[in-house]
């Protein structure tokens, strides 16, 4: 295969003239950083068929007798998820997790997505699916107009979660058959509060400064989230009001803005967004923090991310609802979400000593990594990027310099090439995670170690595809897929193919 591979990237360049030109220097005396690998994380909301047709589909004989899509849990153990975040979202601006827990449960209405909510996947169900695959439940409590009532609701739930005996909650959980606590460590104040006219900066500050000092009584060993927008003002004042009893501040992106209209934007205009997480938010956010004397005090969540927002147009009518299908075109889903995705998955690791946690929005169907269907499964080209980052990458980000001919469209440019580097402990081996953002050049990088040229031939995994715009369906699941490959390092530069997301390791 990788002999293919390597004359594949030869096709490619002879096709395609010229090679871009990319350079890597790495410097080790300038030491590396642990990153944390919930930047890696996911999330699943109660929104069309990600919970119920997704993860959970009680009757299929696909499912087991919890209601637990088994192809979906096997697939997923490949990724390694660190943390899921639930129940969403928006959606956690409404949910009463009380509807979702014991043995009878009713159904109930769902008015912000204007659909019924069976609520037979509830807290007991999502954390035990968590355990599963192996990953940290995050609980995302409703706050809905930082309403100080909604404080005494998400104190309970925390109760019912993590203490053992003590307390009207605790006491419910153990009726429902659970006598151990469930030591859910992550916890998020509400969703975006900032949007939509539902609080001012003022009272949101306050409102999260409340609701964590109690939240902290009921556990103080839970890790509190608090979520905030790139506008000065809605940052300043959480952080003055609350920093203090936060673990984590959140934000959330969505680049190509699909809501009321499914029109996917084209794979060079998205590849002209992929610097944006880096320049608009996460300075953003870091520069706030070093203002109020937080930053080491304070992480980042970026706790929902996706390139492509998901489509809801309103009102919610009968025929506006349906049109939710159109998150699930898997010809949506190209090698431009691959390799932004990558993209955004290196802006975190260069962060590593800001950004702690990111959750990918979302994990299943709607504009999801893997493609869930009644008879199986699909998985996209963003689950290959996961998988490839979660398992090749080495503990550790080294601090490196880029150096890159630019892609340029429209009259803009971003670098052709964007790369980390990762390490293990003492520098025994280095993973590149390297991407190529032209649609039709090959990038000829060479790597440089403390001043010398890398030579010599190095085992690499290559996610590209026959065009900028394939995908994978249902009818061809398999159309990108990653290759196993060596490629040859030296001064020319190894050939990093167009459209394309590359990890190659080699040892010191």
């Amino acid at each position: 295969m990788g002999e293919n591979r390597e004359q594949h990237q030869a096709d490619i360049t002879n096709d395609s003239g010229q090679a871009l030109h990319a350079t890597i220097s790495i410097d080790k005396t300038r030491g590396y950083t642990r990153y944390d690998r919930m930047i890696l994380g996911q999330f699943v909301e109660h929104f069309h068929r990600q919970v119920y047709g997704g993860v959970y589909e009680a009757g299929s004989e696909l499912s087991d007798e919890r209601g637990f899509r088994i192809d979906v849990l096997e697939a997923l153990r490949e990724l390694r998820i660190p943390i899921v975040r639930w129940p969403g979202g928006c959606f956690a601006d409404l949910y009463h997790w009380q509807d979702g827990v014991g043995q009878e449960r009713e159904p109930t209405f769902d008015r912000l997505w204007q659909v019924v909510e069976p609520n037979q996947f509830g807290t007991h169900e999502f954390i035990e699916w968590c355990r599963e695959i192996g990953a940290e439940p995050y609980l995302c409590t409703n706050a809905q107009y930082a309403d100080p009532g909604r404080i005494e609701e998400m104190a309970g739930w925390l109760e019912y979660c993590n203490v053992k005996d003590n307390g009207h909650y605790a006491r419910l959980r153990q009726a429902h058959g659970v006598a151990e606590p469930y030591n859910v460590k992550y916890w998020s104040i509400g969703n975006e509060n900032m949007y939509d006219g539902m609080t001012t900066p003022e009272e949101w500050g306050l409102f999260v400064r409340k609701a964590s000092q109690i939240m902290r009584r009921v556990d103080p060993s839970i890790k509190l989230i608090a979520g905030t927008k790139c506008d000065l003002d809605w940052t300043i004042s959480l952080l003055k009001q609350a920093g203090e009893f936060l673990d984590f501040v959140a934000i959330h992106g969505y680049w190509d803005r699909l809501f009321s209209e499914n029109n996917p934007s084209d794979y060079a205009t998205c590849m002209l967004w992929s610097l944006v997480p880096e320049e608009r938010d996460i300075r953003h956010l870091e520069n706030a923090m070093s203002l109020l004397g937080l930053r080491g005090k304070l992480k980042i969540a970026f706790d929902e991310w996706n390139l492509r927002s998901w489509h809801h147009p309103g009102p919610f009518t009968l025929e506006n609802i349906r049109a939710r299908d159109k998150n699930d075109i898997n010809a949506t889903y190209t090698m431009a979400d691959a390799v932004f995705s990558a993209s955004f998955l290196n802006i975190c690791l260069r962060h590593a000593d800001t950004v702690h946690m990111a959750n990918f929005s979302p994990l299943v169907n709607t504009r999801g990594a893997l493609y869930v269907h009644p008879e199986g499964i699909v998985k996209r080209t963003t689950f290959h990027v996961f998988k490839m980052y979660s398992n090749l990458l080495a503990p550790n980000v080294a601090d490196a310099y880029v150096s890159s001919d630019p892609f340029t469209h429209g009259g803009k440019s971003v670098p052709a090439l964007d790369a980390t580097v990762t390490c293990g402990d003492g520098w025994d081996r280095m993973t590149l995670a390297m991407i190529n953002r032209d649609r039709e050049n090959t990038v000829a990088c060479s790597v440089k170690v403390d001043g010398a040229v890398l030579q010599g031939a190095f085992d690499a995994t290559i996610l590209s595809g026959d065009s900028p715009d394939a995908y994978n369906g249902v009818d061809h699941p398999n159309r990108v897929m990653p290759e196993r490959a060596r490629l040859e390092f030296s001064e020319a530069g190894a050939l990093v193919p167009p459209h394309s997301v590359v990890a190659v390791t080699f040892h010191l």
